[in-house]
């Protein structure tokens, strides 16, 4: 079990970060009192792997001395947990900026402070956090894939390509295009199993309507070029910052040819290293 606690500066982008980790598979409990952790961390603990990654989001709102969350993190450690502390912080001309765009208000300030006044009193606040911090990421100049990069980089699986999540689905046109769709492919022009009697009733995960799918030259040919093209882009998803992709792959019903091949293509980024699901939309119509 791994509890990783997310604290730093308002504004220095705990939220931006802790949406990227739970792309990657954390539970992530936002605002969460340094004295409910201990109790937090048992419970995760004895849920039997529901919670084994778990990201507890900390900061000033919290209002309570800050050397308790330090006393938490070691008492956590002590009871066997992996437990670690990711501080973030970003120059105050940044954060200001960043206020500036979001128009929301530092927790700081008020009557008595502006927002320049409270950085710099959230930053001497937390400061002891920060010296007790396990990674301290500066996010000025940071662009939202270079800190999704970066979260990725420490936390994530090395064997997941960068976090990218590959959705690909089969579909029949006569039933529409899926709205979600990013990238969309016609096998129409594949002998259709429908005609063929003893595979009309089946569809495109029985072997017997695969073999006669993929018996056409022209069907290996556009598999080949299909993955060729994947090759090329999934790593440039992955790089932009992307977590889903969405392949979808149509046919008249959804029912044969769209099926076996989204089945043939999830297998192949499978094998590259991407996580990845399967669904078939229109098989059951």
């Amino acid at each position: 079990m791994e509890i990783l606690i997310i604290s730093g500066l308002s504004g220095g982008g705990k939220s931006r970060a802790a949406s990227y980790l739970e792309d990657i598979g954390y539970y992530i409990v936002d605002n969460l009192p340094a004295e409910m952790m201990s109790k937090f961390a048992a419970f995760c603990a004895a849920s039997c792997g529901r919670y084994d990654r778990v990201a507890l989001v900390y900061d000033v709102r919290a209002g309570e001395p800050f050397n308790l969350l330090i006393e938490t993190v070691e008492k956590i450690k002590e009871s066997g947990v992996k437990c670690r502390l990711l501080f973030l912080e970003a120059e105050t001309r940044t954060i200001i900026n960043r206020y500036k765009e979001t128009r929301r208000v530092h927790p700081l300030a008020g009557k008595k402070l502006n927002v320049e006044q409270a950085i710099q009193l959230e930053r001497e606040m937390m400061q002891p956090v920060r010296d007790h911090a396990d990674f301290v990421l500066d996010t000025t100049g940071f662009s939202t894939a270079k800190l999704r990069g970066e979260i990725l980089s420490l936390f994530g699986d090395q064997n997941s390509c960068n976090g990218l999540n590959v959705n690909v689905q089969s579909f029949g046109f006569k039933h529409g295009i899926p709205l979600e769709a990013d990238l969309v492919f016609d096998v129409r022009f594949m002998p259709n199993p429908y005609y063929v009697e003893s595979l009309k009733h089946k569809t495109g995960l029985d072997s017997a309507v695969q073999e006669f799918v993929f018996s056409f030259q022209q069907t290996n040919e556009f598999l080949k070029q299909l993955e060729n093209m994947l090759s090329f882009l999934l790593p440039l998803y992955a790089e932009e910052g992307k977590s889903v992709l969405v392949l979808a792959i149509g046919c008249t019903g959804g029912h044969h040819r769209s099926v076996a091949i989204a089945h043939e293509i999830a297998s192949y980024i499978a094998k590259e290293g991407y996580q990845v699901t399967e669904n078939h939309r229109d098989i059951s119509r």
